[in-house]
């Protein structure tokens, strides 16, 4: 039997070279962000359910941050490990926070780095939330508007340490527009607000919760980050708001579970648009490599260019070092 179609698809996949040329999404080190933690330790600290991701010292983190600048990596994001944690996460708003001198030290020796801080308050309060705790109808949540002033302390401080880029991750309504407006009036209208705009309450967070210390002590996110049932309704108006309220990029988080909720906001937004692929992917990809099940590097360099195609501009990621040395290699 003659099969004679009008179109052979195959031909424009016959060789690497066409294969090449064809292709409509790229992906490369300038797509990536890497993220870091910073502890107030003299010595690195391996963090065991993300393999070969440690709690980097103050020298260490500039290291890295040298190492991914020379691999093409354009920024890195920053979450802080203080030693002392209290009940409004003071030190995330501290001159002298591990997060601001680790920004002082990176920008000292890797100038043209962009350093993200994230903005946030769980790593720091010492039950584990994102801002100030109080208890409602028997339920502990954080109570939405005196959290915004910290959250505004911390923006400042951070900015004020060299920060190119600050990062609200708390979800609480108003975060935005309470950031812009004080960094406005400190001085620091030139600096970027890369809004957290839909971010979920997800398993995937979990071995970020035991590498940052930062697991509740009592009650959950579930009243202030996002249903994953939610639907695109509410991820449209979480998105919306914000980019009324001044934010300069929108990120969704997690990535690998909502590439539709990606789409959605890449088709109806047209600010800079971040994905983070989180702790929870990352693991689950080095524990299947460690036992054999996939090949590491096709696997991330899969998932990353499926993260593009669904319309990321940049990826957070923890393979992030690791997918620039193989997007180098032939």
């Amino acid at each position: 039997m003659t099969f004679t179609p009008s179109s052979r698809p195959r031909r424009l996949r016959r060789t690497p070279a066409l294969r090449a040329m064809t292709r409509e999404t790229v992906l490369s080190a300038a797509h990536l962000i890497h993220p870091m933690f910073v502890h107030e330790e003299s010595a690195d600290s391996p963090i065991h359910s993300m393999p070969n991701v440690v709690r980097h010292s103050l020298q260490s983190c500039v290291l890295a941050a040298k190492e991914a600048w020379a691999l093409g990596i354009p920024a890195v994001i920053l979450f802080g490990i203080p030693d002392h944690k209290d009940e409004v996460g003071s030190q995330a708003y501290a001159e002298s926070g591990i997060v601001q001198r680790a920004i002082r030290a990176i920008k000292a020796e890797v100038p043209d780095l962009t350093v993200i801080a994230d903005t946030c308050l769980c790593e720091y309060t010492s039950h584990g939330h994102c801002g100030h705790l109080c208890e409602v109808a028997g339920h502990w949540t954080v109570d939405n508007d005196p959290t915004l002033e910290l959250l505004a302390q911390t923006a400042v401080s951070q900015a004020q340490a060299g920060a190119d880029i600050v990062a609200p991750s708390s979800m609480m309504d108003g975060q935005v527009a309470t950031i812009r407006g004080a960094l406005d009036a400190a001085g620091f209208s030139h600096i970027p607000v890369m809004s957290y705009a839909v971010k979920y309450a997800s398993a995937y967070y979990g071995p970020f919760r035991d590498a940052a210390g930062s697991a509740p002590s009592r009650g959950d996110r579930a009243s202030y980050q996002m249903d994953a049932a939610g639907g695109y309704r509410e991820a449209l108006r979480e998105a919306r708001l914000d980019v009324q309220e001044g934010a300069d990029f929108l990120m969704v988080k997690p990535a690998l579970a909502y590439l539709d909720v990606i789409r959605l906001l890449r088709d109806e937004f047209d600010l800079p648009l971040v994905t983070y692929n989180v702790s929870g992917e990352y693991a689950l990809v080095k524990a299947a490599a460690q036992l054999g099940f996939m090949d590491e590097k096709r696997t991330v360099l899969e998932t990353l260019t499926g993260m593009r195609r669904a319309g990321a501009d940049a990826i957070i990621t923890y393979h992030a070092l690791d997918a620039a040395r193989w997007l180098r290699e032939p």
